[in-house]
């Protein structure tokens, strides 16, 4: 549908609308009734994690922004200044890669730095 694989994995998963065009060709691709394709195009109602944090692969998300989180933030703080890096104006890729212990899961998240303003 001419969208990232992430992008529009989540939007299946009822994260994101998906604008009418979109919705029409993945409802004729998924053989999806004429309610489920509306109910793509609605704007999501985005909640806390409530059962997913129970979920192995996404508690290791978790444990890794618990552990690696505050780092984080003061790397992005040193390099870039007083501000955050959006998840709105944002990407983010999922891939493979091939390594003699076995395969790797690289994700890469690619946010816009937004400064702080007051």
């Amino acid at each position: 549908i001419d969208r990232p694989k992430e992008w529009t994995v989540s939007a299946l998963l009822g994260m994101h609308p998906v604008p009418q065009e979109l919705a029409e060709q993945v409802g004729e691709m998924l053989s999806l009734d004429d309610r489920t394709v509306l109910a793509l195009q609605r704007q999501p109602v985005r909640t806390g994690l409530g059962d997913l944090a129970d979920d192995p692969t996404i508690y290791r998300f978790l444990e890794a922004i618990a552990v690696y989180g505050p780092a984080i933030k003061e790397l992005i703080h040193e390099e870039f200044g007083d501000g955050i890096m959006s998840a709105i104006n944002f990407n983010i890729d999922v891939s493979r890669r091939e390594a003699a212990g076995g395969d790797r899961v690289v994700v890469t998240f690619d946010g816009k730095f937004l400064d702080y303003a007051w």
